[in-house]
């Protein structure tokens, strides 16, 4: 039996980071969301004003090249960091974990005592090459990222109703 106790107890630490995993990529995100939102705004409203100024004087002109100089800056450095592809991925592979903790919470709670130790070896492995694919196409989350999704988690983010009520 020590077999589909090990299985059992691989199958807990796969549970267990991805998820982490997930509850950091989508803190990431909300890091690239602020960071954008940031730059975005800014350049969007510089770009707005010098427009206006350029156009209403001559005397303007000085003040709308430069704010257009500091918006087109701004706008490259959105450009060159592209935080809207990371903002996509880190969602993206936020959800992409998100799947693979249910499906393996399913195989814990659901199949394993069902499933003989060679069946259940074979669900591990599935589900544990799900998770080294999702791990390489996922951005590394930053450290403060990642002392967000430990917040949120110890603090009840991954807990369900349904589990209080059968504990």
């Amino acid at each position: 039996m020590r077999g589909k106790s090990s299985i059992k107890k691989e199958a807990e630490r796969v549970h267990e980071a991805v998820m982490y995993s997930a509850q950091g990529q989508f803190e990431q995100a909300k890091i690239w969301n602020k960071r954008n939102t940031r730059l975005g705004i800014p350049a969007t409203g510089l770009s707005a004003i010098a427009g206006v100024t350029g156009l209403a004087t001559t005397v303007g002109r000085i003040p709308a090249g430069l704010m257009a100089l500091l918006a087109a800056f701004l706008t490259s450095i959105m450009t060159t960091l592209n935080y809207a592809r990371k903002i996509d991925q880190a969602h993206s592979s936020g959800n992409a974990y998100l799947s693979l903790q249910q499906d393996v919470r399913i195989f814990l709670e659901i199949d394993l005592d069902k499933l003989n130790e060679t069946d259940a070896r074979e669900q591990l492995s599935t589900l544990v090459a799900r998770q080294q694919e999702i791990n390489g196409t996922a951005l590394l989350p930053s450290e403060k990222s990642y002392q967000n999704a430990k917040k949120n988690i110890k603090t009840g983010g991954q807990n369900y109703k349904a589990d209080k009520r059968t504990k």
